[in-house]
């Protein structure tokens, strides 16, 4: 099962520097509005960039619905770092 916060947790998380956004949607859809994260990686560049992301923070996952960063926690939780889904992605940080 994946962990999951919701994006008040996670923006209080975030504020805090108790973790760090990562955005794993595609460049285009990021242009088009985004939640400032700290990081974005493609879930499809994932596997290979993985490199680029700290273990000393956790990590929130957000992607527009939720479905995509759910994969990417999955994997990032399955090779060492502690990950969340923010449940609902962008649909839910907008409102």
């Amino acid at each position: 099962m994946v962990k999951e916060v919701s994006a008040k947790e996670a923006k209080k998380l975030i504020t805090a520097k108790k973790a760090i956004l990562l955005d794993v949607r595609e460049k285009k859809e990021i242009d088009a509005g985004n939640a400032n994260p700290d990081k974005c990686i493609p879930l499809g560049e994932l596997a290979e960039r993985k490199n680029e992301l700290s273990t000393k923070r956790p990590i929130i996952v957000i992607c527009r619905s939720g479905h995509r960063s759910a994969t990417a926690t999955k994997f990032l939780n399955e090779n060492g770092f502690e990950a969340f889904n923010l449940k609902g992605g962008m649909l839910a940080w907008g409102s």
